[in-house]
């Protein structure tokens, strides 16, 4: 299967007066299309800023990102901003749904902007996605009128609606209960499974179970990686994969 991204001896570095900060060093990695991966480590070794230079959400100091054959160091912020919104879906702990919008129209507003489908077309996706996932009769709520579990399915619908890529969340399920992420990781289980790779942060030992290759960050590098091989719902051992996971983890250091 071949490569949709692959990081180069990825560098980053924020510069405060004459301090620098080496975030990223040299840190260079691959996901295969259709793969899920987490990303673990303690607070502080890069977990998210690796996310956001692999993404195109920041720019990298040195080093090489290519995204479906496309180096993202070579792109304009318009490119790049075009890149994200047609090619990439974004979730993240903190959900972001803009407050004089009902929850469809949260969902649809990209889709809108990328102009690449029939409004018809991009309401009847909307609807099949908030199917899917367990919200279609809070279509025309206010966000205040759903639960934080609801909004995150939202935020799903939200970065599905243009039929991306791949998927990035940044701890997804860091401000549910076990019960909401655990569904929440179902459901992202479910559209990895339909071909959608997904890669996202998590310090949660039961999220990263549930994916098929943990990559362990610690001070800016990939120290090192598991596999889980793929999770499936009604066949997988979710106490045994936690375990096994927890397990690497301790002898990693964490």
């Amino acid at each position: 299967m071949k490569n949709i991204l692959e990081a180069k001896s990825l560098n980053k570095v924020f510069r405060v007066n004459k301090n620098q900060n080496h975030v990223l060093k040299d840190v260079s990695l691959q996901i295969k299309q259709g793969e899920f991966v987490a990303v673990m480590g303690p607070s502080g070794s890069g977990k998210s800023t690796l996310l956001y230079n692999i993404s195109g959400m920041d720019r990298m100091t040195g080093g090489s990102v290519l995204f479906n054959q496309q180096k993202l160091e070579a792109l304009s912020e318009d490119e790049l901003s075009r890149l994200r919104l047609r090619k990439m879906g974004f979730i993240f702990q903190q959900i972001h749904l803009l407050k004089n919008l009902t929850i469809i129209d949260n969902i649809i507003a990209s889709a809108y902007l990328a102009k690449e489908r029939s409004r018809k077309e991009i309401n009847r996706k909307a609807m099949e996605l908030m199917e899917k996932t367990g919200i279609a009769e809070l279509a025309k709520n206010d966000i205040t009128q759903a639960s934080g579990g609801q909004l995150q399915r939202a935020a799903i619908c939200r970065a599905l609606i243009n039929e991306p890529d791949i998927i990035y969340g940044d701890e997804p399920t860091g401000a549910l209960n076990s019960k909401s992420a655990n569904e929440i990781m179902d459901i992202l289980a479910d559209i990895n499974q339909s071909g959608t790779t997904i890669l996202l942060v998590t310090h949660d030992v039961k999220v990263a179970s549930k994916t098929e290759r943990v990559l362990f960050m610690l001070d800016g590098e990939v120290a090192g990686e598991y596999r889980l091989g793929k999770y499936v719902k009604e066949k997988s051992d979710d106490k045994g994969r936690e375990e096994e996971l927890s397990q690497w983890l301790l002898k990693m250091g964490f």
